[in-house]
């Protein structure tokens, strides 16, 4: 077990920066780090000079464990790195609004990860992405890269697929759904133990275990009266269909509501743009506040505000992870791996969000019983689907597969126009779609 370590965080100047600082904080009897590098782009840095102020003004409160490096040289970051994390966004916050605009002009429901702006996010991502992992072969071979750049599963599956680099992904869902199962049958953090499967965004809860009892059916029953423990906070208010529920079988994440509701949706969201604008420029404006309460000189501690911004747990649970993977705890938690049989609905080389047993070698996905009911298995197996062609569409900038993986998804209306959504997105993204500059010529 190495006793210094080096950390670099790709997309440094991210608002969250402050939460993955107080991880390592809380963290430093377990992580003997030396070296943290705050990694960004010419155009996010006047916001990273902002971000990195506040964090060397938490880590001096902490004593200076550590130092602290803000660079734009990404290759001086990742030489002897022991841990990556990923949390960048290509193109900023503009690019997920154009997105949001865009699904919207269509009559389509305008969402980062989702639908028409998941994929187009993947598109934008997935090359730098590969372009990070090809560097890390070079410099840091031996490595692990904790992804939470969004869509995280399919960031992670072209990771698993295209790079020889060992990937973990994380998303803050399963995190959430953790805290309010034990909200739910009020118990203190870590007395009961769930299990999802599933993909990102895309997970269904399997098992609630408590005192060696399951339970799942006092908690269908729960969720079907009212979900909101289960909902994170940039998520408004909505039910289930008690009856549809209790067919399942499990508890479906709070992201399955765009496609067991998706009128409801489209109709707050058209609601939601005229009164605030999209959720984007909501997130744009929440990030104006918060940048301006880190500009504030005695601030020496993440701000509560943060919990606003909607990825709650994100960074920390970044932190556990590597924690977990340095002293080879052997601890459970909920993320993005290699599905190699865990569910067996699934190819074996793609990503699913499982639970997994953290040890010093990775995380070991728990095998699951299969899903029974073919409601879930269609669906699920058309969102993998969906994933797998984004993925390859973002490597080759194959035009036809791209098509194929928005005809693919329901939250994609069907027929010429989703000739028209995908040309325009390719259009508004040319700057950074570098994979489909063929088609440009």
């Amino acid at each position: 077990m190495k006793d210094a370590l080096k950390i670099a965080i790709i997309g440094g100047g991210s608002t969250y920066t402050p939460e993955i600082i107080e991880g390592f904080l809380n963290r430093l009897d377990q992580l003997p780090i030396k070296e943290l590098w705050l990694v960004d782009c010419e155009a996010g840095w006047e916001k990273a000079q902002v971000v990195a102020d506040l964090a060397r003004r938490m880590i001096r409160r902490a004593g200076d464990p550590f130092s602290l490096t803000l660079a734009l040289d990404r290759a001086a970051a990742l030489r002897g790195a022991d841990y990556v994390c990923t949390q960048f966004r290509v193109g900023l916050i503009p690019a997920r609004i154009n997105d949001e605009r865009t699904a919207l002009k269509y009559d389509m429901i305008g969402q980062e990860t989702n639908g028409v702006g998941g994929f187009a996010k993947a598109q934008r991502t997935i090359p730098v992405i590969l372009d990070i992992c090809r560097q890390m072969e070079a410099l840091c071979p031996e490595a692990w890269l904790i992804n939470f750049t969004n869509p995280s599963g399919m960031v992670t599956e072209a990771v698993l697929k295209h790079s020889n680099i060992k990937v973990v992904g994380l998303c803050n869902v399963p995190v959430l759904t953790e805290k309010g199962v034990e909200q739910m049958l009020q118990v203190a953090p870590g007395q009961c133990q769930i299990q999802v499967a599933g993909l990102n965004h895309f997970i269904y809860i399997r098992h609630a275990w408590l005192n060696g009892q399951d339970k799942l059916p006092e908690l269908l029953a729960r969720v079907a009266e009212d979900p909101d423990a289960l909902r994170p906070k940039n998520i408004p208010p909505f039910k289930w269909d008690p009856d549809q529920l209790k067919n399942l079988g499990v508890i479906p994440c709070c992201y399955h509501r765009y496609y067991y509701l998706p009128d409801e949706i489209m109709q707050h969201e058209l609601e939601h743009e005229k009164r605030e604008g999209t959720r984007g420029e909501v997130v744009a404006r929440l990030e104006e506040q918060l940048l301006a309460r880190y500009r504030d000189p005695k601030l020496d501690i993440k701000p509560p505000e943060l919990a606003q911004r909607g990825g709650a747990y994100y960074s920390d649970a970044a932190c556990e992870l590597i924690s977990a993977i340095h002293n080879d705890k052997r601890t459970i938690m909920h993320v993005n791996v290699r599905n190699n049989g865990a569910i067996k609905e699934l190819p074996a080389d793609c990503a699913v969000e499982v639970s997994c047993v953290i040890t010093g070698n990775g995380p070991v996905p728990l095998n699951v019983e299969p899903f029974a009911n073919p409601a879930i298995v269609g669906l699920l197996r058309l969102m993998k689907a969906f994933e797998e062609l984004t993925v390859a569409a973002a490597v080759t900038g194959d035009y036809g597969t791209a098509l194929q993986a928005l005809t693919l998804n329901p939250m994609v209306r069907k027929g010429p126009v989703t000739r028209q959504v995908l040309d325009d997105l390719l259009a508004s993204n040319a700057a950074y779609l570098p994979q489909y500059a063929h088609l440009r010529r």
